[in-house]
């Protein structure tokens, strides 16, 4: 499954981190500034993730496919707008059957005032400009040891595809097979090549990616 968070601040080289949570933002006009495409408008149900072990306090929503079907990528798509009012941004998911999810931190479900179960508009459009991703730990270590070769590959390449090595290693379902991606995405940079060699970054096909399952249990 691979998350989708709010936007990350810009790194510079080797850019660090995920870019998936969504946040709350001050206000802005009505026309987002980084956005030139018309505004998706939706409603959605704010759902609890169903987990084992340690809870979480993030929800999340899954857009609907009439929705999701006017973003610019069936795979993962960074927008901007409104949440139930407030102003965020995000990186969008795939659901790998065709659609999107969008997983909403605390701090703008609060700011917006709802709960799970809540029923919230949205008002989102595709940002012109990418926001830089942030690289996960492990593969960072992998990145700062390796040799500046893939160092230079790894800057020069566009926050576009950094995202799609970032997604393509974090939808491994195993640590192992997490593990020998991050061997190979070094391998590859060090050869030069800009982009994970085949990757289904929408899901459809290689069923990696998901939406999380909702918690359907009342809250107490």
């Amino acid at each position: 499954m691979s998350e989708s968070t709010g936007k990350p601040k810009t790194r510079t080289a080797p850019r660090v981190g995920r870019a998936t949570t969504s946040k709350p933002r001050a206000a802005r006009s009505d026309t987002p500034g980084d956005s030139v495409a018309p505004r998706i408008r939706f409603s959605a149900t704010l759902h609890r993730p169903l987990v084992t072990g340690k809870a979480v306090d993030w929800t999340f929503l899954l857009l609907p496919q009439e929705a999701s079907a006017r973003l610019p990528s069936r795979g993962m798509a960074s927008v901007e707008g409104l949440f139930q009012g407030v102003a965020f941004q995000a990186t969008l998911s795939p659901d790998g059957q065709g659609s999107h999810w969008l997983k909403v931190e605390r701090a703008l479900r609060e700011a917006a005032g709802v709960r799970p179960g809540d029923v919230v508009t949205l008002e989102i459009a595709p940002m012109a400009r990418e926001p830089e991703p942030m690289v996960p730990a492990d593969l960072h270590r992998a990145l700062t040891a390796s040799s500046p070769q893939v160092r230079a590959v790894w800057s020069d390449i566009t926050p576009v595809a950094r995202r799609d090595w970032i997604q393509w290693i974090e939808s491994a379902r195993r640590e192992e097979t997490r593990l020998k991606r991050i061997e190979t995405a070094c391998d590859m940079l060090a050869h030069g090549k800009r982009r994970p060699c085949c990757f289904d970054r929408s899901g459809i096909y290689s069923k990696a990616l998901s939406c999380p399952v909702a918690d359907e249990t009342p809250e107490g």
